[in-house]
């Protein structure tokens, strides 16, 4: 059984490389950058409950060929290069084999599944967060596993996974868990643009009380949408943003779940800023205003996030202080008043 890691940035070689390090046969392809730095360095995996693993030579390329060898095919690319990717594999797999899409946003499986009709195409994700440490040095840094859409198909694999301490949680509606996904990550772009650990960001209620406002527009266009989040912590999705805006004392005594994270944890969308990049902020908040004009309603405060982390890509703001986003997001609120 060969697994192929696809798009193998952080996420993808923290994954790959766990599964790599208890035995299984992983292939990573990714970019020239992180080939080079692998090879220099190999790749160590850490978590927040103290596992420790070491892959010293791990496969990876930069061209497309190997998958034309994998049974399981791992997408991690991010979301706007998920219609290059798919047009990548095609052609190239081989029959039977199965493709999940480990990516942030909601639609990226429907994407690769039109684009490679002859495999099985799963949605899947990653409900932790990985911080690269470089020097090929890889930390799982919250608590949270790997979700997928429940299929006979993965049968074969998921002895590999638990293995690996990565157990797949198969579901009948991933489409429900994925929106549950997407409200806690409308937290990136906060985080991206306050400049601070997930920790510390988190603890501020300033910050939470941004995030409410965000989530609060996102439960509002799925109803619209008839789209309903799946319960993926200890309560329901539509009482988060309460909890959110408590104060600090009240907020670390009763969610001392969602600060049970790595002091030094960021976001995935702050590490695409800090490196250049373009974050994934329109799969992610921009999801949401796109979803409300889709059904009749508004995203303000999430169009407005939205417009800032462009801003900040440009060499814009990147250092807000709770207080002032939340002002910038009430003004952008008080705009439609509706």
């Amino acid at each position: 059984m060969v697994i192929c890691v696809y798009g193998a940035g952080s996420i993808g070689c923290y994954v790959g490389g766990r599964l790599a390090a208890t035995g299984s046969e992983v292939v990573f392809v990714g970019r020239e950058r992180l080939a080079r730095q692998i090879a220099g360095h190999g790749l160590t995996l850490t978590d927040w409950r103290g596992a420790a693993l070491r892959v010293p030579a791990p496969r990876y390329e930069t061209v497309s060929d190997p998958v034309a060898d994998a049974n399981l095919v791992l997408v991690t690319v991010k979301s706007a290069a998920t219609a290059e990717a798919g047009a990548e594999l095609a052609g190239r797999l081989k029959p039977g084999a199965v493709v999940i899409s480990f990516q942030n946003g909601l639609h990226n499986a429907d994407l690769l599944r039109e684009r490679l009709p002859s495999v099985t195409v799963l949605p899947g994700m990653v409900a932790f967060n990985v911080v690269n440490q470089g020097d090929g040095r890889l930390h799982g840094a919250t608590e949270g596993g790997l979700e997928v859409q429940r299929h006979a198909a993965l049968a074969g694999y998921t002895a590999a996974f638990q293995r690996a301490g990565l157990p797949l949680l198969q579901h009948d509606d991933m489409t429900g868990v994925q929106a549950a996904k997407l409200l806690l990550n409308l937290n990136n772009a906060v985080n991206a643009l306050s400049g601070l650990p997930l920790k510390a960001q988190l603890s501020r209620r300033p910050y939470r009380r941004c995030l409410a406002m965000a989530q609060r527009e996102a439960l509002a266009a799925y109803a619209a949408a008839g789209l309903s989040p799946a319960k993926l912590t200890p309560l329901p999705p539509s009482w988060i943003p309460s909890l959110l805006t408590m104060p600090d004392a009240v907020f670390t005594r009763v969610a001392g779940r969602m600060l049970a994270v790595d002091p030094l944890a960021r976001s995935s969308m702050w590490e695409d800023l800090e490196a250049g990049r373009t974050t994934e902020v329109d799969y992610l908040n921009g999801e949401i205003v796109a979803l409300a004009r889709g059904h009749g309603t508004l995203a303000p405060v999430n169009e407005r996030l939205v417009s800032l982390v462009r801003d900040a890509e440009g060499g814009g703001r990147r250092n807000w202080t709770g207080e002032e986003l939340l002002t910038e997001l009430n003004d952008a609120a008080r705009q439609w008043p509706g």
